[in-house]
């Protein structure tokens, strides 16, 4: 499966406070500075967040003068609503800025759904009293960025009795089922400002994700890379191919970032050159991983058989996300794969299937090529902004091999709880099954959801900042680009991880409201027989966090 790797705000990591003092409150200056289009301004960001100072920098000087930096939480409200939105594929193919700040593609996309208006945010004075009213400003998007942004948020947090009245209308529809659970939090203090059975332990669907992500980045870092490997057993002529769990592996002749099975042909049939070796046995090592390989689901289109070797997430067409057929032995095709792709290098193999037990990859083998997954960070965003099962399992593995539990689905299970329990989160009633909620035997709760975005915010968790800039954008990218299409309030401005089962419908993720304060939220909903009326509640109550000022 091959996506190109999203091109982000890296709002993660140390690079947060020298870019802080780049973005500085002219959000139109910004924008004129990275017209004509996203195509710049990728360029611009691809390499790191901190690039966007040289972007801005001939503007910057203008505003030094009277301006305070932006600590990094600010930042992050700025980031978290606005990252993907410049990297989204239907917003960089669109035109520059208008003045207010937006996007000339957001904008027009908020207001055609509902027919509000052309392309200027104001009334015109000769439009009639029936007239659509204009386009919804996309201020709130920006607010973070914002020179008048104090300590703690751009405006004072919203007040719960107001907050309640504007969200139990939505979250009491019988739409959402017979109980649902949701909170909503001030990100800046972690306060809760909102909460209905926000204790309850429920189905979370693929809300689950957002805690393998946080685990993930915590357990092995942003920066941390999977390796693929091709060894040399000694004194023979027996090549392993060492899978190190990267679904994103691709056989594809365009890589686009990813780790290539090609580019491991090539320099694997180099260093055999070198030793002069042009006829092999080549076998696979799968045993980084235990247990089943099939999830309880049992034979489904969602996810392919997890094990620490495959290609394109053995997807059997050129799909590269969504519900498709999959190979019942990814580790063998890829292996069979290879072994063509050496033949068209010159070195004849004899695949002789997986290694035996007594016969692995052991210390002593000697390393012929490897390649790298990117970084987790970029994995982690794909993973959210996709719903990606497979990488979800696999994130799950990545977290186990690194404290020190079994890469399977239960000891993934257990590694994630163990790893949300070192960074202080509310686990009472939590229970894990998988990484990608698929199961549902998953029990999370509206609390954890909400602490785990606020965790990814704060200041002394740069490491976790992928988990906001990986949720989708409502109406843009993912999971949620056919939705909010009856939103335009929502639509550029709530960004969330979506999960959806028979029955079950969820929603979890931050929204900067009217005054600029950046909320996180979740709703788990169960019970509920009608999915498109229960999307439609929940993108209703996320919309109205953000127009609400709540006060």
């Amino acid at each position: 499966m091959v996506v190109p790797e999203p091109k982000v705000w890296r709002a993660a990591r140390p690079h947060v406070v020298r870019v802080a003092r780049a973005v500085k409150p002219g959000v139109v200056r910004l924008s004129r500075a990275v017209k004509p289009g996203a195509e710049r301004v990728a360029r611009v960001v691809k390499p790191g967040v901190v690039r966007v100072t040289s972007a801005v920098s001939a503007r910057s000087s203008q505003l030094a003068g009277n301006t305070k930096k932006l600590t990094t939480l600010q930042f992050t409200a700025g980031a978290a609503t606005l990252g993907l939105v410049l990297s989204a594929g239907a917003v960089a193919a669109a035109g520059p800025w208008d003045s207010s700040g937006q996007r000339t593609a957001e904008r027009d996309r908020a207001a055609s759904p509902a027919g509000q208006g052309g392309a200027d945010h104001g009334r015109d004075p000769g439009m009639s009293a029936e007239a659509p009213k204009p386009a919804p400003s996309a201020l709130s998007v920006l607010t973070g960025l914002g020179a008048g942004a104090a300590q703690a948020g751009a405006g004072s947090a919203p007040e719960s009795a107001a907050l309640a009245a504007v969200l139990d209308p939505f979250l009491n529809s019988p739409d959402l089922g017979p109980r649902p659970a949701a909170a909503v939090v001030d990100v800046a203090t972690g306060r809760q400002l909102y909460g209905q059975n926000a204790d309850d332990a429920l189905t979370p669907a693929s809300t689950t994700k957002i805690a393998t992500a946080a685990a993930v980045l915590s357990a092995a870092g942003p920066d941390h890379r999977i390796e693929t490997r091709t060894v040399l057993k000694p004194d023979s002529a027996e090549v392993v191919l060492v899978g190190g769990g990267d679904p994103t592996l691709t056989a594809r002749e365009e890589a686009g970032g990813h780790a290539s099975l090609r580019a491991l042909a090539d320099r694997t049939a180099a260093a055999l050159a070198e030793r002069h070796l042009d006829e092999i046995t080549l076998t696979y090592d799968t045993s980084l991983y235990e247990g089943p390989e099939l999830h309880s689901i049992g034979v489904d289109g969602n996810i392919a058989p997890v094990t620490a070797l495959m290609v394109d997430e053995a997807r059997l067409d050129d799909s590269t996300s969504g519900t498709t057929t999959r190979s019942t032995d990814p580790a063998g095709d890829a292996t069979a794969k290879f072994a063509d792709l050496l033949a068209d290098r010159g070195v004849k193999t004899e695949a002789t299937g997986p290694l035996p037990d007594s016969s692995r990859a052991t210390a002593d083998t000697e390393e012929l090529a490897s390649v790298s997954s990117p970084p987790l960070s970029a994995l982690v965003e794909r993973m959210l902004t996709h719903s990606d099962n497979d990488l979800a399992e696999a994130l799950a593995r990545q977290v186990a091999v690194a404290t020190d539990e079994p890469a399977s689905f239960e000891g993934g299970a257990a590694a994630i709880k163990k790893q949300l329990k070192k960074l202080g989160l509310p686990l009472d009633g939590v229970e894990f099954a998988d990484g990608s909620g698929l199961s549902r035997d998953n029990q999370l709760t509206a609390d954890l959801l909400t602490a785990l975005l606020a965790e990814s915010a704060a200041p002394s968790h740069p490491e976790l900042r992928p988990v906001l800039t990986g949720l989708p954008v409502a109406g843009f990218t993912g999971t949620l680009s056919s939705r909010y299409a009856t939103q335009p309030d929502g639509t550029g401005v709530v960004r969330a991880k979506t999960g959806t089962l028979t029955g079950v419908n969820t929603l979890a993720g931050t929204v900067v409201d009217a005054d600029g304060r950046l909320l996180a939220f979740a709703v788990l909903a169960t019970g509920a027989t009608d999915r498109t009326a229960a999307h439609k509640a929940l993108d209703a109550a996320a919309s109205a966090l953000a127009t609400c000022g709540c006060r």
